[in-house]
């Protein structure tokens, strides 16, 4: 960057009828411009705004202490001294020293866009300047190299940012597979209790049924055996009829024996 030297003063007003207020003025900046050259900023500096008490709005003054600023690298109190200069102007001159130096303070501070602004300024009010075309050419350079660097940080950050959105989705989709691959667990293991309790509750009704129906062993065991029916013969129901017949006399002959000897005599007295 180049930047434009001080407004000399002091030749301009010779054979010039000055008052002494506009006398101390020009006096005030060519003793800050000696200070200046010899890199006595803050003295340069109290020259100038001694200037600058008695004429605030002298352009002379308000450039050569924007001036001094930056060389201070005092850069915002330049920045402000540089856009009074190309407000009070009286020609393109200076508005085009006033425009170049601003885009050169913006420059430092890195503000790119402004800084191109600038210089554009500068190069409507002197488009033949070398130094102004090659500063605007470097801001724009620049900006175009900061715009693009911004845009792939942008890019980086919403892939970034898609990355994280796509892994949380993921660790999402995993815990929903999970906890459905837990709960299926359950399931089964719920089946597989309700199976086994099914099992045992049929395995007890079983025992039970089978501790109240009684062995087959035992019941037949228990039940009397039934007596065999044999088939007589003819011969042998008649000697069986005879036996009865006889022994059935016999007890007939029995009785009739007790009914004589038990029958008392009936008319018999005793004496």
């Amino acid at each position: 960057m180049i930047q434009k030297p001080i407004f000399i003063l002091g030749l301009l007003f010779l054979g010039m009828s000055l008052t002494a207020q506009q006398g101390e003025v020009i006096n005030h900046i060519y003793d800050g411009n000696k200070q200046a050259s010899a890199e006595i900023f803050d003295e340069a500096e109290i020259s100038y705004r001694r200037a600058l008490s008695k004429s605030p709005e002298k352009p002379e003054a308000l450039y050569n202490l924007g001036n001094t600023h930056f060389q201070e690298q005092d850069f915002d109190e330049a920045k402000q001294r540089y856009f009074q200069t190309q407000k009070f102007a009286e020609n393109k001159s200076s508005k085009h020293h006033a425009f170049h130096n601003l885009g050169n303070v913006f420059m430092k501070q890195k503000d790119y866009a402004k800084a191109v602004e600038a210089y554009k300024n500068a190069l409507r009010n002197n488009s033949e300047d070398e130094e102004t075309r090659y500063n605007y050419a470097l801001a724009k350079e620049l900006l175009d190299k900061e715009q693009e660097q911004q845009n792939q940080d942008q890019n980086d950050q919403q892939d970034q940012n898609d990355q994280e959105d796509q892994n949380e989705n993921d660790n999402k989709d995993d815990n929903k597979e999970g906890n459905k691959d837990k709960d299926s667990g359950k399931e089964d293991e719920n089946k597989e209790g309700d199976e086994g309790e099914d099992k045992e509750d049929k395995k007890d009704q079983g025992d039970q049924e089978k501790d109240q129906q009684p062995e087959q062993g035992d019941s037949e065991k228990k039940q009397p055996s039934k007596p065999k029916q044999t088939e007589l013969s003819p011969e042998q129901v008649k000697s069986l009829l005879e036996a009865m017949s006889n022994q059935e006399k016999k007890v007939q002959d029995k009785v009739n024996t007790e009914e004589v000897q038990g029958t008392p005599v009936r008319g018999q007295k005793d004496w």
